[in-house]
């Protein structure tokens, strides 16, 4: 709602269409209230009813311009658009090509098609409120903005292809009247001159006279359309009564039809008359040739793509939404409505056209009912009528469509010029550039050819709704609650399945290249679109739901199986402006497990119980800009350790819980803010604030007291080994640069230290710990941006080196693990015997020993030993984190590692 509205004192309504507000002495400030709101009335006056009160709905309705009901806004637009040039032009050429039966059986399958498609249709209207753009915007706000957007597009197409049809129709009913031995005028004279180029001309023309319509007019056209419906009934209902009354006779062969004038100058075409014989002998099929199309061989499929088209209008009513007083009662009433009246129509006309015109009549003259009506001029009435009505809308209908296309930004500034080109409403520059598309198609030329790729374009509309309304209802989306219930899950399929195969039966290689050209846009539109149409809702998300939680259920943690062992990581981050390439690189680890981001918020959990509500969109926001695939859990608590707990607890779902806990290392360190740095990778301006206080993610100041003190950061190592987890320890990941590794050829190593130096043992490379090490180092080695590198594991030289370098070697090729044994001769300088008596000497010597075997290192793991007292004291919970530091000191990005069970198999 619009801020700058006042709101409204003394005034209570509930909103509900049709209530009564009682306006007390405010009815001026209620009306302006409502003015302001829905946009000024058309009628100007201030309708009030005799007791005081004014009707809600009556004034969002005037003030909407939602006018129209369901005869005038539905019913007659789909009777119009599905007659086009169908009804009197090709009626004909169906029933003398494909006989009576299989112009039944092909009536009944299109139809069956449009049934079940138009019941998707009013279930997907009736389930929520259909603004303007019709179909498009009943498959976008259900299918998301790529699939909406892609067959939006096609959509519009349709109708750029249609208007086309329409008009080479409309041209070949004038040529048929006023030119050459035309119908309307006297006989070796004509009006209009007949060639292709000629009849390019005109339908150019006509072309140019719907676009003055669309600028000038259109909206008087809307208002005109029950007029001319009622002339095409008018003129439909003289062709039925004409077959009644008018006596058998002779008619000459259109000049149109030059393949037979060549050879048979004299040839005349038969009307019988009501005949059982001639009756008997349309009944089978008989394929002849198109003598509009160069004299082309007719087939099941071209005569099915021909009726098709005469069939494609059934949304039109659902383009008018933007204009319907009430779309959801309307849509469903005057689509069916019109369904069924042209459903009647044409088989009413193709039993009496079978039962009175020789075959040689409906093949060789496809406008037979004007020299058999009682007055011819009504059929030229009703040609021109009904096609150029048609193209017109369709026209009007494409330009509403690129304009939704423009407004929802699908393709971001590529359409921008349809928004600037809008003069009072109408969408100007949508117009011309669906007038020039129109153009184009006009030079097929032939009214056959352009039907099927009508045909076919529609077809793909139909699969889309009934797609869209078939995962609404398999999703079983509670929201999903459509007052129309004649529909169901079979009905969406078998419209679906219906048009998929009629697509093909059409023509494949229009079907194949529609939906090939289908799939490239939805993959352009998924990588490139700008449109964040979040709030459209997509049903791929309550697909995805649906199979997700039915696939959790499935997932059995008591049949987890070390062989399929994967880590799941829970990455504790502090600050996110501090920690992304921790978070890069941790993303690499998991290995398409489960990452989980968290966060501890330390202040009064009772206080910010909306906390993970308020800030979850920022965190979202950065997952998307650091670009890893990772879930995010945010927890306040009293203390950081606390919400570890929480988060270890709580974090993933089933069987999908993280098994591996990551932080950060505990050290002075003043954090860097990789969003403003300016050689960052990550550098953007998405989290900061008009002020300091609105600036996402604040960095702690070098002089402010950290939340985390040295001891309880030791004791949530000792916590996390307790809740049996794995345990990493990322420290100098500030000099982490995934870029750099790439460029700079120094970096030759990823290295492994299997040995727990706070307690060196011969053991060591096979424990836990060091088999988890492996396990991890073994992962980030098969990340593209590290198969260049050498994974080495170091070998302490000790008394039996030999036999520990055969039993490491037989470990790694067991593991099936690629690895160079590095032997570190440097260790026999080092006296043991200092690691108690001088620990600090003792771990300065093993710092260096592991620096100097780092030059060339990009990546290092190395054993994380355990505190001697899990429930240590202070004073040696610092001395250990002590130990740690100093271990770890000038190293290159390190992960200390600590493991809990076993992660790596050998067996098949």
């Amino acid at each position: 709602m619009n801020s700058e509205i006042p709101p409204l004192t003394g005034v209570s309504f509930a909103g509900s269409s049709g209530e009564k507000i009682p306006l007390m002495n405010r009815r001026r400030q209620v009306l302006d209230y409502f003015t302001r709101m829905f946009g000024n009335s058309s009628s100007g006056s201030d309708e009030t009813s005799k007791d005081g009160y004014v009707e809600f709905g009556n004034i969002g309705e005037a003030a909407s311009g939602r006018t129209l009901g369901p005869f005038a806004g539905v019913f007659a637009p789909v009777c119009l658009s599905m007659f086009s040039a169908m009804l009197f032009l090709r009626v004909g050429f169906v029933v003398g090509n494909a006989g009576l039966i299989e112009t039944l059986f092909q009536f009944a399958i299109a139809y069956t098609i449009i049934v079940f498609t138009v019941m998707s249709v009013c279930a997907i209207s009736t389930n929520g409120a259909v603004e303007g753009g019709g179909a498009y915007f009943m498959i976008s706000r259900t299918l998301g903005p790529e699939l909406g957007g892609s067959i939006g597009t096609l959509f519009f197409l349709a109708n750029i292809v249609s208007s086309a049809l329409c008009l080479t129709g409309c041209v070949e009913g004038l040529i048929d009247n006023f030119g050459e031995s035309g119908y309307l005028v006297p006989r070796d004279s004509y009006i209009l001159k007949d060639s292709h180029w000629w009849r390019f001309t005109y339908t150019s023309s006509l072309n140019f006279l719907n676009l003055i319509i669309c600028l000038i007019g259109a909206t008087l056209f809307a208002k005109t359309t029950v007029i001319i419906f009622a002339i095409v009934v008018i003129c439909l209902v003289s062709s039925i009564i004409s077959f009644f009354l008018k006596s058998p006779f002779q008619i000459e062969v259109p000049a149109a039809n030059i393949f037979v004038n060549q050879t048979n100058t004299t040839a005349m075409l038969n009307y019988t008359g009501f005949s059982l014989t001639t009756f008997t002998e349309n009944l089978g099929p008989s394929f002849g040739r198109d003598y509009t199309s160069n004299n082309i061989a007719v087939t099941f499929s071209s005569v099915f793509g021909v009726l098709f088209c005469g069939v494609t209008g059934i949304l039109a009513g659902a383009n008018m939404s933007g204009d319907l007083k009430n779309p959801s009662y309307s849509i469903p009433r005057g689509t069916l409505g019109g369904v069924l009246f042209t459903f009647i129509s044409y088989i009413t006309l193709s039993i009496l056209a079978a039962a009175t015109c020789s075959r040689d009549l409906l093949q060789e003259n496809y406008v037979f009912l004007m020299p058999i009506n009682i007055w011819p001029p009504f059929i030229s009435i009703g040609i021109l009528t009904a096609t150029f009505s048609a193209s017109l809308s369709c026209l009007i209908g494409s330009s509403r469509v690129l304009e939704a296309l423009a407004k929802d930004r699908i393709y971001g500034r590529l359409l921008q010029f349809v928004n600037y080109g809008v003069w009072r409403s109408n969408p100007v520059a949508a117009v011309l550039f669906s007038w020039f598309l129109v153009q184009l198609i006009l030079f097929i030329g032939s009214l056959n050819l352009i039907a099927q790729l009508n045909s076919i374009l529609f077809l793909l509309a139909y699969v889309a709704l009934n797609l869209t309304c078939l995962g609404l209802d398999l999703t079983s989306a509670p929201n999903f609650r459509p007052s129309f219930k004649y529909f169901s899950a079979w009905t969406c399929s078998l419209g679906l399945m219906g048009s998929v195969i009629m697509m093909f039966v059409i023509n494949p290689f229009y079907a194949s290249t529609s939906f090939g050209l289908c799939l490239l846009l939805i993959l352009l539109l998924h990588f490139f679109s700008p449109c964040e149409a979040t709030e459209w809702g997509s049903i791929s998300q309550a697909l995805i739901f649906h199979q997700v939680r039915k696939y959790l259920l499935l997932l059995d943690p008591r049949k987890n199986h070390i062989k399929f062992w994967r880590p799941q990581m829970l990455l504790m981050v502090a600050n996110p402006r501090s920690s992304c390439p921790t978070i890069t690189f941790i993303n690499d680890l998991k290995k398409s497990g489960l990452f989980v981001l968290g966060h501890v918020k330390v202040d009064k959990a009772e206080t910010n119980l909306d906390y993970t509500d308020k800030a979850i969109s920022s965190w979202l926001t950065l997952v998307d800009h650091v670009k890893v695939k990772a879930f995010i859990e945010l927890t306040v608590a009293n203390s950081v350790r606390d919400g570890l707990h929480h988060l270890i607890r709580l974090s993933g779902m089933g069987a999908m819980k993280p098994n591996t806990v990551v932080m950060g290392f505990y050290d002075d360190k003043v954090p860097l803010d990789y969003f403003t740095r300016l050689d960052s990778v990550y550098k953007t301006s998405a989290f900061q604030g008009i002020t300091t206080n609105e600036e996402k993610f604040p960095l702690r100041l070098p002089n402010e007291e950290k939340h985390l003190s040295a001891s309880e950061f030791v004791s949530m190592i000792c916590d996390i080994f307790q809740m049996h987890k794995n345990i990493c320890i990322c420290r100098h990941f500030d000099l982490y640069n995934k870029t750099d590794i790439v460029k700079n050829i120094k970096y030759k190593y990823i290295d492994v230290w299997p040995v727990n130096f706070f307690g060196p043992s011969m053991n060591d490379a096979y424990d836990t710990s060091s088999l988890f090490m492996l396990q991890l180092s073994c992962i980030i080695k098969m990340i593209a941006v590290y198969k260049k590198h050498t994974l080495r594991v170091h070998l302490l030289n000790t008394i039996d080196i030999q036999s520990q370098r055969m039993q490491l070697k037989q470990l790694l090729s067991t593991l099936r693990i690629k690895a160079t044994i590095h032997e570190v001769t440097e260790w026999s300088q080092i006296d043991l015997k200092t690691l108690d008596s001088d620990r600090n000497i003792y771990i300065s010597r093993v710092n260096k020993l592991i620096k100097n075997q780092c030059a060339e290192t990009a990546i290092c793991f190395v054993y994380l030993p355990m505190p001697k007292e899990i429930r240590g004291s202070d004073l040696q919970n610092v001395s250990y984190l002590n130990s740690l530091t100093d271990l770890t000191n000038n190293l290159p990005p390190t992960v200390l590692v600590h493991g809990v069970s076993a992660v790596t198999s050998t067996t098949l």
